[in-house]
Parts: structure tokens; C-alpha cells; sequence
């Protein structure tokens, strides 16, 4: 079978997951001249289109963010994952892309608490979209697995644990991490609704139009650049890396955010800082404060939602949101041996950029 293949490495310090993927395509036609209707007739126009100018994007935004981990789409988010290197090649007889990648990242789940982890993967997708209104659908359809993930436990915090550990009902860590949420979440396939003014919206599984993901918050009439709107659940003793989100010059960088439960830090790092000290927290060193500059944040405490503009210079930033008594004005009461104490925080945010 003639195969066409455009091959891409890149190498970024850090980690990634396969859900990321979700983000891969979301750029493919903005401004396609085309007529919506035309185009949704013509499987062949649609692959051409793809192929020719879609593809080549396909390493490039997988490397830009780091991914959620949710055990269904609509759930907090449990950890994230952020990419290292990726790889692709377009076979136009199969209609097919296959991708190859690898990463590092981090979760969380009782009684093992933080662990950190790698994950590389070579997965064929079928990629397709539909136009509807001022929305591209993107999905990716898995086709197969090229091969299994080989998926690594490095650190996990809770000493009586260890890689073998059984946790009912999901078997060991390992298997709840490598089968529970990376290789489910590779096999949903997914869907990215691509809006060339307000972002894009992504979720696993296939999502026919007009319908849209789940979202922490209605942005319905919303004009700014939405990078992110879900929930993530920040336990004790723990932190959450969002991002990183690129600024440009005469851009402001907007956050609304809402927490429920214990309150947290919430605080702004540039990229060079926000992967070292990712880094060291998905490999368990000693928790500490951030290792440069903090730009911006402040402490988020229950009540109604927030909106801070922060005026930052052009480049790529973490959002952290921290629940230790390590970093920040927050000092949480957190004791670390005892299983019980979880004083979890459920952040529901948003992140934007705009005038």
C-alpha cells in the first residue's frame, strides 16, 4: 500500500498524555474558503484538505498544552499530562495519520495520593471534520493501536504503595493509570469544536454537531481566546501546572476561576520557571516554592466566581494552582500520614486571552 510519510520531531523538557490529542487538529481549516455544505459532501475534498494542510500541525499543537485526566468528560480532572516528543506520518491510500509520541505527567488518585509517571504510544487515527455555523468539528477516530502504551510509574507519594500495589476495584496503580485512563482514553477517539474567535472546546468520544462539550463555565457570548474551561480537583498536599498558555504583544491574559472547599494560591509563572518546577514535582522532590519569578495570582478562596486581567509580556505561562503549605500566602492544614486528611479543593476556571 503507498504510503506518504511527513515526519516531525520535536523535543519540549517535560511530559504529556494522550487525550492532548484532542487539541491536535483544532487548527486545521480557520479560514477554510470553502462552502460549509460543499465541503461536508465531499469526504475526498475533506482528507485533501486535511492531508495538505492540517497534517503538518498535528506535532506542533499536540507539544503546545499540557492535557487533562478525567475518568469520563465531564468529570474534575485527576492529574495531566504534557509532551516530549512527537512524531507523525500521513498514509493517503488508508485515509489515515499515525501518530507517535511521548511524555511524562502526573495524578492523583486514594490512597496512593500524587504519583508521577511516563507514557509513549503509536496509535493510526482517522481524522475527519464537519462545518457547521461558526464551528469546525474535528474528530479523531481511533482506527488501531500501532502499538500498546508503555507506560511507566516513577513516583508515588504514599510509601506503603508501590507499583504492584492493588487498589479496588481498578487492580494496581499501574493498570488504573496505563489501561483505566490512557489506553480508555486513547480508544474513545474524540472531538474538538474549533472556533476561530472564541478557541476551541475538545472532549473524548465523537460529538455530533450542534452538539458541545461539557464547560465549568457558559461563555456563550464571550469574545476574548478561550485556552481552557473545566474543573480540576487539587488534593492536599498537591499542586495542578495549567497550561502553558502563549500571550502575545497588546494581548491581556484573563482568568475566571471558583473553588469549592479548601482555598488555594493561585499563582503565575513564566515557561522556563513553570517546567522546572513541574519537573521536580512530578519526580517527587521536595515540595517548595516556585524556583524564579512569580508574575501574577493571588489566593482564590471560596465564593462566587472570580475574573483578574493580568498585563503580562508576550510569551508562554503556567497558571499553578497550589494546595501545600510550601508556596503562596495560603498555609493549608495538611497532614501528610494521616490517609483521611484530603482537604481537596474543586477549581472550576477559565483561561483566556484578550483585549
Amino acid at each position: 500500500m503507498p504510503q506518504r510519510s511527513r515526519r516531525r520531531t520535536s523535543a519540549r523538557p517535560a511530559g504529556a498524555f494522550l487525550v492532548l490529542l484532542c487539541i491536535v487538529f483544532s487548527f486545521v481549516l480557520a479560514g477554510c474558503p470553502c462552502a460549509g455544505t460543499v465541503v461536508n459532501a465531499n469526504p475526498q475534498l475533506r482528507w485533501w484538505l486535511f492531508s495538505n494542510f492540517g497534517a503538518s500541525r498535528i506535532c506542533p499543537e499536540m507539544l503546545k498544552l499540557g492535557v487533562p485526566l478525567k475518568l469520563d468528560s465531564s468529570s474534575p480532572a485527576i492529574g495531566r499530562f504534557f509532551p516530549m516528543t512527537c512524531a507523525y506520518s500521513v498514509d493517503d491510500a488508508a485515509q489515515t495519520v499515525a501518530v507517535n509520541f511521548t511524555g511524562t505527567g502526573y495524578g492523583y488518585m486514594m490512597p496512593a495520593k500524587r504519583v508521577g509517571f511516563s507514557c509513549s504510544a503509536a496509535i493510526e487515527l482517522r481524522p475527519d471534520f464537519q462545518i457547521h455555523d461558526d464551528d469546525i468539528y474535528v474528530f479523531g477516530r481511533m482506527n488501531r493501536m500501532l502499538s500498546q502504551p508503555d507506560f511507566r510509574m516513577g513516583y508515588i507519594e504514599n510509601p506503603a504503595f508501590n507499583v504492584a500495589s492493588n487498589i479496588p476495584p481498578f487492580g494496581t496503580i499501574a493498570n488504573f493509570f496505563g489501561n483505566q485512563v490512557v489506553a480508555s482514553e486513547i480508544t474513545r477517539g474524540f472531538t474538538v469544536v474549533h472556533n476561530e474567535d472564541k478557541g476551541n472546546e475538545f472532549t473524548l468520544g465523537i460529538l455530533l454537531p450542534p452538539a458541545k462539550p461539557f464547560k465549568a463555565f457558559n461563555l456563550a457570548d464571550d469574545q476574548r481566546y478561550t485556552f481552557a474551561n473545566e474543573m480540576v480537583d487539587v488534593h492536599g498536599n498537591s499542586r495542578d501546572y495549567l497550561g502553558p498558555f502563549e500571550v502575545s504583544g497588546g494581548q491581556s491574559f484573563f482568568l475566571t476561576m471558583s473553588v469549592q472547599g479548601q482555598a488555594v494560591d493561585v499563582m503565575i509563572v513564566d515557561k522556563r520557571v513553570g517546567d522546572a518546577w513541574r519537573e521536580a514535582y512530578q519526580l517527587g522532590q521536595q515540595l517548595g516554592p516556585a524556583p524564579g519569578p512569580v508574575v501574577g495570582g493571588a489566593p482564590l478562596y471560596p465564593g462566587p466566581a472570580q475574573t483578574k486581567q493580568f498585563n503580562l509580556p508576550p510569551g508562554l505561562y503556567y497558571v499553578v494552582i497550589d494546595n501545600t503549605q510550601y508556596a503562596g500566602l495560603i498555609n493549608p492544614a495538611i497532614m501528610p500520614l494521616n490517609p483521611l486528611s484530603d482537604p481537596v479543593a474543586r477549581v472550576s476556571y477559565v483561561a483566556q486571552v484578550g483585549d
